[in-house]
Order: structure tokens, then sequence, then C-alpha cells
């Protein structure tokens, strides 16, 4: 979800944090991939593949909110389990029912939790802990990306392509938080 990068919180938390982000960062790539060889089809595969993101998300928070215990927003983390939670219910029921509808729920899912993973990224920036912006802006453009994938389910031929690059793209600041966080581990 988020990064830490300070002196003080690097010792134990940076490096685990690290290594979740970097399987954060693969599993995205890997999952963009089965998405993409899958054709973006809605059969089985394509609802399992659009299920098992947030469930993935689900279990990072979770793994986020055990790494950080007191030194971070732990309110933002179970907010997101939560959000990311409903969403794969959503989106299991909305395959049933086409693209424009699982292009609407994932659309919701990435404007709340894009907005949740700013705030948590804002609130420990204000406490110090540096290398946050990677994962702030990574929240926006969730915002941003969420609007156009509310929107984009009312065009005339909507696809599900854009729901990868949404992933590869997520992936990519996730590779950045984890180097970030490497160099300040290194740093001390």
């Amino acid at each position: 979800m988020t990064t830490v990068d300070s002196p003080a919180a690097a010792g134990g938390f940076a490096p685990t944090l690290r290594q979740l982000y970097l399987v954060r960062f693969g599993f995205a790539i890997v999952w963009a991939a089965l998405l993409f060889a899958n054709k973006s089809s809605l059969g089985a595969l394509g609802i399992t593949l659009l299920v098992i993101y947030p469930l993935f998300d689900v279990a990072a928070a979770v793994m986020d909110a055990r790494l950080s215990g007191a030194a971070g927003p732990i309110r933002g983390l179970q907010t997101n389990i939560a959000i990311s939670s409903i969403a794969a219910v959503g989106l299991a029921v909305a395959g049933t029912s086409g693209v424009p509808a699982v292009l609407r729920v994932w659309g919701a899912w990435a404007i709340v939790s894009g907005a949740v993973q700013l705030i948590v990224g804002l609130s420990r920036r204000k406490r110090q802990m540096g290398g946050q912006w990677p994962m702030m802006l990574s929240g926006g453009i969730s915002v941003l990306a969420g609007a156009q994938f509310i929107f984009g389910a009312s065009a005339s031929d909507p696809k599900l392509t854009n729901v990868g690059g949404y992933a590869i793209l997520g992936g990519i600041f996730f590779l950045v938080s984890a180097l970030r966080l490497g160099r300040a581990s290194q740093a001390d």
C-alpha cells in the first residue's frame, strides 16, 4: 500500500515491506499478462482473474498492516482490506453481467482504494516517513483511472485491456517504492 523509508522506520520494517512491494510488482505483471493472454474474456478464467486481483490486494494490505504495527495508519489499511473484499465480491457478480458492469465495479474500487492509498501516504509522510510520493502518486492516478473505467463502461464496445494496463502501472509504482526502500535500508 504505502512505503516507509525513514531511518527510524527502515530498520526491520523497510526490508520486509520492500519484499512485499517486489512481490506485488511481480504479481501485477504476471496477472496482467494472464489477462492479456486470456484476451480479456469474461469466461471462467477471466472472472477468476478479476476476483483474484482484489483478493491479492487484501492479502497484501493484511501483511502491510502486520508489518506497520504502530508505525503506520492501520485504519487506512483496514479500510482498504474491507474495500478490496467488497470489490472481489462485486467483480464476481459483475462478471456474470458483462464487461460494462465489470468496468463500473473496477472503477469504483479504483477510486475509493486510490483515495485511501493517497490518505495513508499523506499520513505517513506527515509522520516524517519519507518515500511516500510513489504511493501518493499511484493513489491519485488510481482515482483518475477509476473515473475513466466508469466512463469507458458506456463505450459502444468496452474492453478490459485497460484494466491490465492499470495493473502494470500499479506494479511499476510498487517497484519504484521497493527500490526507494532498498536505498533507505542501505543508508542505515
